[in-house]
């Protein structure tokens, strides 16, 4: 009985938001929304999605724990090294006017670390950046800016007194790396991409995917992106037959596009 009010539930998401749960990790998905549910005090599943329907403070709360908004900047610090020093330079190379995006961007700490990149290597005059998410709750926190001192602790100081503004508990990002990135609702699982990006990064998201969700996406990454982009992916998803989607190893955890 239980696995059918879980399944009928999976059935509504579907229908209200087109977002479809079964593509997601079954076990773990069902763990983290049957705990949300209890403490919320609804019995059922049938009884949670009416609740969410009805109120939008619970469904995007639903959304967050759905898409687990972890993020901090610089997270792993040596991976953005290597994008600043080594990635970036090369796709300059061949074209300063860099097309990026951030898929499943979060509260906004990953697309604006690379827009702080950008301002820092003098490329971000010339660049576009977009960000996306599937949470519009976090889509909000993002465009607001505003950050705890736990998200900045691998952000270099120079960069922190140049470009954020310290409130008594929190930390508020300029205008001008707001101004850098726009943010934009994206479902990655049904939605169609945009082209010839130079960079996209996407980490920390696919481990929540099945297999089959995983191997959809990367071919989907692969079309958006031209001949010699980057895709760069987290540090627990790694892609093991890159070549099944014209990739070859640019260093770990990226990715070129072949052609």
């Amino acid at each position: 009985m239980e696995d059918k009010d879980f399944l009928q539930f999976i059935a509504s998401i579907k229908k209200k938001t087109g977002i479809d749960l079964a593509l997601y990790k079954e076990a773990q998905m069902k763990r983290r929304l049957t705990s949300l549910r209890l403490k919320r005090g609804y019995a059922t599943f049938a009884a949670y999605f009416e609740a969410i329907t009805q109120n939008q403070e619970l469904f995007y709360e639903f959304l967050d724990r759905m898409t687990i908004n972890v993020s901090e900047f610089f997270r792993n610090p040596g991976r953005w090294d290597v994008l600043e020093n080594k990635i970036l330079p090369k796709l300059a190379k061949a074209n300063r006017r860099l097309k990026c995006w951030s898929a499943a961007c979060s509260t906004g700490e990953e697309p604006y670390t690379l827009a702080l990149i950008l301002l820092r290597k003098q490329l971000m005059r010339d660049s576009t950046l977009l960000a996306t998410d599937i949470d519009e709750g976090a889509l909000i926190k993002a465009k607001q800016g505003i950050y705890t001192e736990r998200s900045l602790q691998d952000c270099p100081p120079e960069l922190i007194s140049r470009y954020f503004k310290k409130d008594a508990m929190s930390f508020r990002i300029a205008d001008e790396v707001k101004q850098a990135v726009t943010f934009r609702k994206q479902n990655l699982l049904a939605d169609a991409f945009d082209s010839s990006f130079d960079l996209i990064i996407c980490r920390n998201v696919m481990i929540y995917f099945t297999e089959e969700a995983k191997n959809e996406l990367y071919h989907k990454f692969s079309r958006a992106l031209k001949p010699g982009g980057i895709l760069f992916v987290g540090s627990t998803e790694q892609i093991f037959q890159p070549q099944q989607y014209q990739f070859d190893v640019e260093d770990t955890f990226f990715y070129r596009k072949m052609g």
